[in-house]
């Protein structure tokens, strides 16, 4: 039986996952993204963090590797130099993260896959290949639905001073920051768009107030009018979600679901476990 090394890699973190050598193993090392790791970085991160968590001696025969910013060829031949410097022997594929999420929602049937994580994607996907994705424009012109979009609603309501006293004192009582403060992260600091979707816990934990009910209604529905509405095969197949927005909003993505007459399909908190059960 073949030895497979399976891969979900973000920008942040990356789940891995080990078939054909006893039970399924998963672990998790930092993320990894070309645009930001070269390949001897990339190399250095596998073996300081993901190889003393494998069995010894143990022979990769396949590695299945999915992660953000693999769409470009520059990148995936950064990714595929890294992995063959560790694993010589090996076969590998490098796809890109929205290709795992199809794969992982829709296994080999077709389907609308989408990705609602720190930033959103979608795919009409036909069993096999992507036919169909809608362009991503990153958080500051897209995103919609994600956490960095939901982050940044949060705050313009904040700022705004849209929020009632008693959302206002809940938010103050939480982040103890300002105006200053604020746009010092979203405009001077590396990454805003973690800054930003680290507010979407806020809204998970004050569900059933009437703002943030509306924050999540009206970005998960901009979501579906921006991206779902794009495919004419969202009335004719299932709709999949991935990502921790999907996950912990389920709730609302199955009434938009009941609300527009689209079917509901699979909705998982990471693309890992279908990936596992894809490539089984």
């Amino acid at each position: 039986m073949k030895v497979q090394l399976i891969a979900d890699c973000g920008s942040t973190k990356a789940d891995w996952c080990l078939l054909g050598a006893g039970a399924p193993a998963r672990y998790q090392t930092s993320g990894i993204s070309p645009f930001f790791l070269n390949a001897q970085q990339i190399q250095e991160l596998l073996e300081k963090e993901l190889l003393p968590q494998l069995p010894p001696d143990i022979q990769i025969d396949e590695i299945h590797y999915y992660g953000t910013g693999c769409l470009q060829r520059k990148s995936v031949e950064i990714v595929e130099s890294a992995l063959q410097a560790v694993w010589p022997i090996a076969s590998f594929e490098v796809n890109h993260d929205m290709m795992g999420a199809a794969r992982a929602l829709c296994g080999k049937e077709p389907g609308v896959a989408s990705i609602l994580g720190t930033g959103s994607n979608s795919c009409f996907f036909d069993g096999t290949t992507i036919r169909k994705n809608n362009p991503g424009l990153g958080y500051v012109l897209g995103d919609e639905g994600s956490g960095a979009f939901l982050g940044k609603k949060l705050l313009q309501y904040y700022l705004y001073n849209s929020f009632d006293e008693d959302l206002k004192s809940r938010f103050d009582a939480q982040y103890n920051t300002s105006h200053e403060e604020i746009l010092e992260n979203v405009y001077r600091r590396p990454f805003p768009n973690r800054y930003l979707a680290g507010f979407a816990k806020f809204l998970g934990e004050n569900r059933g107030h009437f703002i943030i009910e509306n924050i999540l209604e009206d970005s998960l529905n901009e979501f579906f009018f921006s991206h779902i509405y794009k495919y004419s095969e969202s009335w004719t197949h299932p709709l999949h979600f991935t990502g921790s927005i999907a996950w912990n909003f389920r709730d609302i993505l199955q009434e938009l679901c009941e609300l527009y007459e689209l079917q509901l399909g699979r909705i998982l908190r990471s693309p890992m476990e279908g990936l596992m059960a894809y490539h089984q």
